[in-house]
């Protein structure tokens, strides 16, 4: 298995192909994972360092238990209350881990670009947690292996993202990955939560569930991200839930073998009802969080193969 970069900071600079390399080497994973013995040697004596200016119990979890099981030596660098409260720039900090010599580097950051620009600096290999509104690559592979998995391919299926568009990171780095791999791209939500010129990424756009959701394979629901809002986007999450909250009704718009996703964390009542949430014949958000493990022991194996030499 060949990957060409030295970093992954996003899926819009991966080809298929490139795609493809990791989700079938997470599958190795998957079944590692499920297995007696957890754990390989791959990252054997490599440091691996998570560094999250944003809150997130999820991801830096999923990337902890990741670097552990394939032998790193990890560190969880606890950003809010770091130096760079005290204000120390990205620079300063790229030249701080220059200095501690790791080999991988797992960032989330706030702002959208400022994990690209730390990527410049440091003399190791980068992973882009998620960044600003830009992209959350690690989320998006997860998600094509779980919908691979459900539906058996990953290639011309009908996709429904739904909710709050303008802010996700996950809708953004999943329009461009499902994108690539032929599928049919549906948004769902309020015209307030739809970036502007989103019709340019060669999707359709719906205000209108019902409508939107007519024989579709997935539904992936996005959580609404109110810490990043600064003005009246809903009326009212009551409101919200009324109009764009998936239940039993709209969801009988799907298909009938139609799986629903969401990245997490959910807010229950508000983006989905707790029956489908946690309806084990339609719900695939608990595999979700399997696959995301197995995904980020991928990508850390094959960019640790390119610092080796051996990819």
């Amino acid at each position: 298995m060949t990957f060409p970069h030295r970093h992954l900071l996003g899926i819009e600079q991966l080809r298929p192909e490139e795609i493809t390399t990791i989700l079938d080497l997470a599958e190795e994973y998957v079944a590692l994972n499920r297995g007696d013995k957890k754990h390989s040697d791959v990252l054997s004596g490599l440091t691996q360092i998570n560094m999250f200016f944003e809150n997130s119990t999820r991801t830096q979890a999923s990337f902890e238990l990741a670097g552990k099981r394939l032998g790193a030596d990890v560190m969880n660098m606890a950003m809010q209350a770091s130096s760079v409260k005290k204000g120390e720039t990205l620079i300063d900090t790229a030249l701080t881990l220059n200095a501690m010599h790791p080999d991988l580097l797992v960032v989330r950051h706030p702002h959208s670009g400022a994990v690209d620009l730390l990527a410049q600096k440091v003399n190791c290999a980068v992973l882009n947690a998620g960044d600003g509104r830009h992209e959350h690559p690690t989320q998006a592979l997860l998600d094509g292996l779980t919908i691979r998995r459900a539906k058996g391919r990953l290639h011309r299926l009908s996709i429904a993202i739904c909710g709050d568009i303008a802010h996700s990171r996950v809708a953004r780095s999943n329009i461009m990955l499902l994108g690539k791999m032929e599928n049919r791209i549906r948004l769902i939500g309020p015209p307030t939560l739809m970036p502007s010129g989103i019709e340019e990424f060669g999707v359709e756009v719906f205000d209108n569930m019902d409508e939107g959701l007519k024989d579709v394979d997935v539904v992936m629901m996005l959580r609404l991200q109110k810490e990043r809002m600064d003005g009246g986007f809903i009326p009212s999450e009551r409101e919200y839930y009324h109009r764009y909250g998936l239940d039993a009704e709209k969801l009988s718009h799907a298909k009938p073998d139609a799986i629903v996703m969401h990245p997490g964390p959910m807010n229950r009542g508000v983006e989905i009802d707790s029956d489908i949430a946690d309806d084990i014949n339609r719900s695939v958000i608990q595999e979700q969080v399997e696959m995301g493990v197995a995904v980020r022991m991928a990508a850390m194996d094959l960019l640790a193969r390119n610092l080796k030499g051996t990819a």
